[in-house]
This record gives structure tokens, sequence and C-alpha cells, in this order.
């Protein structure tokens, strides 16, 4: 009976050991460095909470208290579902970035420092942005907030440290490299944000860019009563409704948009195939969450109107055409349909119904994403054809003119 007692307790010793092993040694051998976009993508991230959490940047005021007094405040009164998982669910990609950037950068750091790094980050940017918004009238600071935010960074650090342990991530950078160019980062970020840019509701299914009205308003905001507004000139033209003819044509414009950006950094025309129907799908995806959000679930497919569907199809259509296309014709056809679609877009007004909608965002629950989602549905576009710019720009190489192939 002692030595079996013994031996349980050896077992037990060493299955703790392997334990505090695994989660405490480096995940590749020390000072190895590794080419990887998590720092950039955390540090990106980053700067995307601190617009989140402190939009829309007005009213800065001095209440007269010290701006910590949230941590020692009583427990919320009034407190959702729909706020729990947001204050958890946002910090999580962060989490996630911070733990990656530290365990594939070579500082030789284990997994139990990169899950306290990664989660001591995510709780100093929440602390700092809810002593920030003691200075808003729109945003109340929150103990609860703070609490909910750190651990969602640490959900998102522990599941970095497990995915990576798995073998995860090493074999997404094989996958990576078998199925996208070599600068194929910038075009899959950008497929990334397209959904999300999407979610914030457009006059036009897929419409995003359409910024000419906003600007012209704005810029004669800023010009006025200085000697500079009659520099400003008058409009040769009043913005005309869109015919459901050219409605068509800029739905199916802006589905195709993203298809021909993966078809840029896609490699094979089997693996084009592939992306295709699941771009397409996921714009679906978005914009139903979308309507769903603005008008409720029972309006879900509203905006799937005669016109969009069939600019959807005819999306699909030119997108089986051009699997076979070479990179570089890709790049070309991409930056046609761009300035194509932005054009089309910004000669039409804003739906005032839509304007009504657009209230539903800026006073409602989703104050927190209004300003975030505004300006990706705003400024995709431009950044894309910025991408697709620098792309043509580079002096093709023998085996990206095969990628296609």
């Amino acid at each position: 009976m002692a030595g079996s007692a013994g031996s349980t307790r050896c077992r037990c010793c060493c299955c703790w050991a392997s334990w505090c092993w695994w989660w405490s040694s480096p995940s590749r051998p020390v000072n190895t460095p590794h080419k990887s976009v998590a720092l950039p993508l955390a540090l990106t991230y980053a700067a995307l909470i601190v617009y989140a959490s402190l939009y829309p940047f007005e009213g800065w005021r001095d209440q007269g208290i010290v701006p910590w007094s949230f941590l020692s405040a009583p427990w919320p009164r009034y407190w959702t579902g729909f706020d729990f998982a947001v204050n958890v669910a946002g910090y999580v990609p962060f989490g996630f970035l911070c733990a990656l950037a530290v365990l594939r950068t070579g500082t030789g750091a284990g997994a139990l420092p990169a899950v306290l790094r990664a989660t001591f980050a995510g709780g100093a940017i929440a602390f700092a942005m809810e002593t920030l918004q003691s200075y808003l009238p729109t945003r109340i600071p929150s103990n609860v907030d703070l609490g909910l935010n750190a651990a969602g960074a640490l959900a998102g650090a522990v599941a970095a440290v497990a995915l990576e342990r798995l073998g995860v991530v090493a074999h997404w950078s094989r996958a990576r490299a078998q199925w996208f160019v070599d600068d194929a980062r910038g075009g899959l970020a950008l497929l990334a944000l397209w959904p999300m840019a999407l979610l914030f509701p457009a006059a036009v299914t897929f419409g995003l860019g359409q910024v000419f009205e906003r600007l012209e308003t704005a810029i004669a905001e800023w010009l006025l009563d200085t000697p500079f507004i009659d520099w400003m000139p008058l409009r040769q033209f009043e913005l005309q409704p869109l015919v459901p003819g050219v409605e068509l044509l800029c739905v199916m414009l802006g589905a195709l948009v993203p298809c021909l950006l993966g078809f840029l950094v896609m490699r094979s025309v089997v693996r084009r195939a592939l992306l295709l129907p699941a771009v397409l799908a996921a714009g679906v995806a978005a914009s139903a969450l979308s309507a769903a959000l603005s008008y409720g679930p029972e309006h879900v497919w509203a905006w799937l109107s005669l016109p969009v569907q069939i600019g959807l199809a005819a999306a699909l259509c030119v997108g089986v055409l051009l699997l076979g296309a070479p990179r570089r014709l890709c790049a070309a056809l991409l930056l046609v349909a761009l300035v194509l679609h932005l054009s089309l877009l910004n000669q039409a007004p804003e739906s005032p119904y839509f304007a009504q909608t657009l209230a539903t965002w800026e006073q409602g629950r989703f104050i927190r994403f209004h300003g975030l989602a505004q300006w990706l549905g705003w400024l995709w576009p431009f950044m894309t054809l910025a991408y697709v710019l620098v792309v043509l720009s580079r002096r093709s190489r023998p085996a990206e003119r095969k990628s296609a192939y």
C-alpha cells in the first residue's frame, strides 16, 4: 500500500510538472524570430478599441470627480445580456493577437507569460478607456465593463496559446503559403474587413463608399463664415435616385469587388472557385445581420429585392467567367469595378428613410459600433483602391504570372 501510494504521488507530480512545463515553456526555440502580422494587427485593433470606446469625441467636460472613482461604484442598476456579451467579445481578438504576437516574435516567452502580458495589456487599455469616458457625456464608466474587458482579453490569450500549442497557427501559416500569394496580407485583411463594413446600414446593398453628399455638406460647414466658402464650387447637377437598372449594376459591382480582391491573392483556379461562393455568402449573411439589427428579426430579408437578387446572380456569373484570369488582369478589372461603383453610388442622394435607420444606430445600443462601422463602410472601397494601385505598380514576378493556373 505504501508503495502504491508513493507511485500515485509520483504520477501526480509528473502530471503537474508536465502541465506547468506546457504553460511555461517557449512554443519554439528561444530567440528564433518568426515573421508575423500579429503585432501590427494587435496595435491596429487597439486603435479601433480606442475609437469605439471614445466615439463621438464630443462634449468633453470635467465633472469634478476623480476619473477612476468608478472602481468603487456599486453594481449598475441597468444591465443586459447584450452589454455583457459585447464587453467580453470586444476584447477577445485583442487578447488573442497580443498573446500570439508574444509567442511568434522570438522573445522566448512561454505560454503563461504570453497570457499574462496579453491580459495586462487588455486590462490597461480598458482601464484607460473607462477613465477617459468619465469626461464624455454620452458614456458612463463602469467597473463591471472593466472586469469584462479584462476577462475577454484573458479568454482571447488562452485561446491563442491553446491553438499555438495544438499546431493550428502553424497549420494556418502553411495553408496560407499554399493557398495565397506571398504578398497577400493586405488583401486578406481587406477581405476580412468587408463583412464588418457591411454591418453599417447602406442606402444600396453592398454600396460601400457613398460619401459625396456627406463630404460636401461637411466641407461647407467647415468653411462657413470663412473667406474660403466662396472657393467651394457649386454643384452643376442635382443628385438623382438610382433607377432599378443602375441599382442592379451597383449591387453586382459591390458584390464582385471582394471576389476580384480574393482572386488577386489566390493561387489557383480551384481555390478561387471555392472562394467565390464563400465571399458572396459572407456578404449576404452580413447584410442580413445588418437588416436584423436595424429593422428587427422579422425584416432580416427585406433588403433582398429583385434588383439585388439579379445583381448577386450576375456577380456570381461574372466571377465564374473570371476564375482563370491572370492576377494582373484581376487587379485591372478590380480597379475599373471600384471606380465605376463609386462613381455611380456618389451620383445618388441618401434616402430620408435611410436617415431614420441611421438614427437607430446613432442613438440606440449600437452607439459603441456606430462610428467604427460607419468609417469602415465609408473607407473600405478607398482602402481597396489604394491596395490595388500598389499591386499594379509592382513589377510582376514570374511566379505571380503563373499563380492563377
